[in-house]
């Protein structure tokens, strides 16, 4: 038995298929490696701020706002119609001053909106609005002289509409 093991062809280990099976885990962790290391170094931090401390400091103006739009007795609803491209809403409030409403986008600021709304003598009020992309929407409406604001989160088109309240 011996010498029919001596005697086999001996085939050059790559043209063996174990050596390259071994190899495919270790090469695949590479190129994944390769891509997130390219994708870190491409894509920016839009989550981190930079200067962290001035946006703590103004957490405590934007409670202050929070109450003023508590006593104020203040709500708002926000809706947004796909086929006509229009969002409406209704605040109840008596002045019919414009508004500031700001989408902001969950991880990108360049695809933040930023829109003035002037309600009738309802507090209604509608705007075209160009399409809205799925994602996870903060919602910041102000007064004209920002003294009072209702903030929520929007999960679009999961949740046709958005009642913001006072915190």
């Amino acid at each position: 038995m011996s010498n029919a093991i001596l005697n086999m062809p001996v085939t050059p280990w790559w043209k063996q298929r174990w050596p390259w099976l071994l190899m495919l885990g270790p090469a695949s962790v590479m190129v994944a490696t390769s891509y997130t290391a390219w994708l870190a170094i491409k894509t920016p931090d839009a989550v981190v701020v930079g200067d962290y401390y001035t946006q703590g400091k103004a957490i405590n103006q934007d409670l202050r706002r929070d109450r003023v739009a508590a006593q104020l007795g203040l709500s708002m609803t926000l809706g947004y119609d796909v086929a006509s491209g229009v969002m409406t809403g209704r605040i109840n409030r008596l002045d019919t001053g414009p508004l500031m409403l700001h989408l902001s986008h969950a991880t990108q600021p360049e695809k933040d909106i930023k829109l003035m709304l002037v309600p009738d003598a309802d507090g209604h009020f509608s705007t075209r609005l160009p399409m809205l992309e799925r994602s996870r929407w903060v919602v910041l409406v102000e007064g004209q002289k920002r003294e009072w604001r209702l903030a929520g989160a929007w999960v679009w088109p999961a949740n046709r509409s958005i009642k913001l309240l006072p915190d």
